[in-house]
C-alpha cells in the first residue's frame, strides 16, 4: 500500500473521500485503471483507506505530486468548481464507465464523469468535471456544462441543456429544446418544460420555480 510520503511520478488520484469517491474508484477499476491514492480533508481518515486504496492526506497536498492524473469525486457542484481552478496545473482524468454508451461524436470535457450505465447520444456536450451518474440519459445535441450534475437516471431530451453547475435532481427530466439556468436546481423527479432561470429552484410536474438562491 502506497504510504503518506510517497508520491510516484504520474499517480491517479481521487480527490474526496466520500460516497462519490466510491463510485469514481470502481469505474476506474473497471476501466483496468485503478487509482494510486485518495486525498480527503478529513484528519481522521489519512492512514486509512477506501476500496483499498489509501486515503493519504490532505486536498492541498495535490500540487505536490509530480505529473498528478487526478479526478474530483467530490459531489457538491461548487466544490469541484472551485478545486478546478485552484489546480490548474493537474491533468484531470475524464472517467467514462465501461458499461456506459457515449457515442463518438460527443464532447467529454477534463474531468467529466460518465457512469454506469448511462447513455449519451450524438452531438452531446458534456462539460469540465461535469457528472452524468448512473443510468442517466443525455440525448443528441444536449449540452451539460461545466460541474453540472445529471442524476441517476434523469433525462435530458434532445437539444436540451442544462447550464454550469445545474443540479439535475434524481429522475428528473428535461424536455428538448430548453434550457435551465446556470447554478440551478431541478428538484427529484421533476419535469421541466419551460426554461429555468439561473439560480433557481424547480420542482413538480411541471416543474416551477419556487425561490432563488444567492
Amino acid at each position: 500500500m502506497l504510504q503518506p510520503h510517497e508520491r510516484p511520478r504520474g499517480a491517479r488520484v481521487v480527490v474526496g473521500a466520500g460516497g462519490h469517491a466510491k463510485v469514481v474508484l470502481a469505474a476506474l477499476d473497471a476501466l483496468g485503471t485503478p487509482a494510486h491514492a485518495v486525498l480527503d480533508d478529513n484528519p481522521a481518515r489519512w492512514g486509512t483507506d477506501l476500496l483499498g486504496v489509501p486515503i493519504v492526506g490532505p486536498l492541498a497536498e495535490l500540487a505536490t505530486w509530480p505529473e498528478v492524473r487526478a479526478v474530483i469525486a467530490i459531489g457538491s457542484n461548487a466544490r469541484r468548481y472551485e478545486l478546478a481552478r485552484a489546480h490548474p496545473a493537474v491533468e484531470w482524468l475524464t472517467v467514462v464507465h465501461p458499461s456506459a454508451i457515449v457515442h463518438g461524436s460527443t464532447t467529454l470535457g477534463a474531468g467529466a464523469m460518465v457512469i454506469w450505465r448511462a447513455v449519451v447520444e450524438p452531438d452531446a456536450r458534456i462539460g469540465a468535471h461535469a457528472i452524468v451518474n448512473s443510468g442517466a440519459i443525455v440525448c443528441h445535441d444536449c449540452t451539460v456544462g461545466e460541474a453540472a450534475h445529471v442524476s441517476v437516471t434523469s433525462v435530458m431530451a434532445g437539444n436540451a441543456h442544462v447550464e454550469e453547475g445545474v443540479f439535475l435532481g434524481m429522475n428528473a427530466g428535461v424536455i428538448g429544446g430548453v434550457r435551465v439556468g446556470a447554478w440551478s436546481t431541478v428538484g427529484a423527479g421533476a419535469s421541466v418544460v419551460r426554461d429555468v432561470p439561473p439560480r433557481s429552484v424547480a420542482m413538480g410536474v411541471p416543474a416551477r420555480v419556487i425561490r432563488t438562491v444567492p
